[in-house]
């Protein structure tokens, strides 16, 4: 797989996940929700830390968050380059660092720069692109998530330790195509492992194919 076809991904990936996130946040108040599907609503909100919400504290922690992004898509743009050219490792690979690659610098996009490009929205208050009164700086912008999962929602049996008898709801998470995209990536990794890793390049041929062709001579 050559380098091209992983930049092809990354490109596809950053303008989906771009090009969502500006139409949620000039298009829906923070917190709407749309229910596309019983089970699926597209719910803006806006995510100022890492995943899960988690947040940094400090008044460096937004910025210090930024710049570790930034530092870790340089090392996995090495990690592809050289397993896409140098090493011409597995397809599966080279595949799941693009993902990886694209979400992370999906997300890195709405830090650096959603905080000078946008202002601030508001559950009464549309944001505009290009606006004169922007809600933050440069590295401060937030990370836009909209895509919403609930499959089941309840109150759990008594029986179940500490959660029992609370209310539930499956899947809580809320996301966007960056994150969906290194989740995929990561996913690649784990259940193609023994394909993402092989050792032999991959436009070579097996050891044991080179092995009974010299027996047949």
């Amino acid at each position: 797989m050559k380098i091209k076809h992983a930049i092809y991904i990354i490109i596809l990936v950053l303008f989906i996940d771009q090009f969502s996130k500006i139409y949620v946040k000039t298009n829906f108040f923070y917190g709407e929700s749309v229910d596309i599907l019983k089970w699926f609503k597209l719910t803006f909100i806006e995510n100022e830390g890492m995943a899960w919400g988690t947040e940094i504290p400090g008044e460096y922690g937004k910025l210090f968050l930024t710049l570790f992004r930034i530092t870790a898509v340089v090392g996995i743009a090495y990690w592809l380059w050289e397993s896409s050219v140098t090493k011409k490792k597995s397809k599966y690979l080279i595949v799941a660092i693009s993902l990886i690659m694209a979400g992370a610098l999906g997300n890195i996009i709405d830090s650096v720069f959603y905080g000078v490009i946008f202002d601030k929205s508001t559950p009464t208050h549309l944001a505009s692109l290009f606006a004169e009164n922007n809600y933050g700086t440069w590295f401060h912008g937030r990370v836009v998530d909209m895509f919403y999962f609930p499959i089941w929602h309840g109150f759990l049996p008594q029986w179940i330790p500490v959660y029992g008898g609370k209310e539930f709801t499956f899947f809580n998470a809320i996301f966007n195509v960056a994150d969906f995209s290194i989740s995929t990536g990561v996913g690649i990794l784990i259940f193609f492992n023994k394909k993402a890793f092989d050792n032999t390049p991959a436009n070579s041929t097996k050891p044991y194919l080179n092995n009974d062709l010299e027996e047949n001579k």
